[in-house]
């Protein structure tokens, strides 16, 4: 795509980057990232993969990379209040697309709460709700309907956390939207719900490192059907 005008087409190691023998060169997907490069389709990409195995290391590295706060936001923001994050943002190069929006977004669920402080202690728009004062999964709803907004680089870490069925469905909304304007979008999820969005893009990680499938296919789908349809027989192992 050499004139693709998406924010981000590639992603790959930076030069003079080597592998090493250490976290999180050690996760598959992170090693085929580095080794391999990663190009990015317009439109919404799924990272879909079990705890550890490299899809929110792979979000946040490329988010900040990008530009964005490592606990969260804009492109614009500074938020930092403990330094958690890999080294792998300082080893990426991002190849930009030509006339590529350079505004951002970075939706990361574990560092929430510290993100609305921050916002009540820089506000912007006064018609923008207090978070805080709002449920966890009301506010991350209306956190996604008031800044996912205009044409950029959209990352989430794992957004499902907070919400319900239904306020799911309404994510899924709100990433087709974001799609059909021209806005590109990264989201690591465990949600067979939010995944299941048309035309998307789904890259699945795990011992392996990072292949493309398709929703149907997933693993997590084949277990939440299997679950659903049968809980005992998976209840009769924990209980």
């Amino acid at each position: 795509m050499p004139f693709a005008d998406h924010p981000v087409r590639r992603v790959a190691a930076a030069e003079g980057i080597r592998l090493s023998g250490h976290w999180p060169h050690t996760v598959p997907a992170v090693r085929q990232l580095l080794v391999d490069g990663l190009d990015l389709n317009p439109g919404v990409t799924f990272l879909v993969g079990e705890n550890g195995a490299g899809k929110s290391t792979l979000v946040e590295a490329i988010a900040v990379a990008y530009g964005m706060s490592p606990e969260g936001g804009s492109t614009g923001a500074r938020l930092t209040t403990r330094a958690t994050e890999s080294p792998l943002a300082d080893e990426l190069l991002l190849t930009r697309g030509v006339g590529g929006k350079r505004s951002g977004f970075f939706l990361r669920a574990e560092t929430m709460h510290g993100f609305y402080t921050y916002l009540e202690q820089n506000p912007g728009a006064a018609s923008e709700p207090v978070f805080h004062e709002l449920s966890h999964g009301e506010s991350f709803l209306s956190l996604i309907r008031s800044r996912f907004d205009r044409r950029g680089f959209y990352c989430l870490d794992e957004p499902e956390s907070a919400l319900s069925f239904s306020s799911s469905l309404a994510v899924v909304g709100v990433l087709n939207q974001l799609a059909e304007s021209g806005s590109q979008v990264l989201c690591a999820t465990h949600s067979p719900v939010i995944a299941a969005l048309p035309g998307a893009t789904i890259l699945e990680v795990g011992e392996w490192g990072i292949r493309t499938t398709t929703w149907g296919e997933l693993q997590l789908v084949a277990n939440w059907k299997a679950y659903l349809q049968g809980p005992e027989r998976y209840l009769r192992h924990v209980l």
